[in-house]
């Protein structure tokens, strides 16, 4: 995945969120703990 496909992701997540009421602030919060466990998740399944 490169980052141009990330960046793309993250906008469509953003977009959604707006769409469903949550402030810039919210969303924000929302995005950076999805980003967490997501890199939580790959140092888990390294070698």
């Amino acid at each position: 995945m490169n980052s141009a496909t990330i960046v793309q992701k993250l906008w469509n997540y953003c977009n959604m969120l707006r769409d469903d009421g949550m402030s810039y602030g919210d969303y924000v919060e929302q995005l950076t703990y999805l980003l967490f466990l997501k890199i939580a998740d790959e140092r888990i399944q390294s070698p």
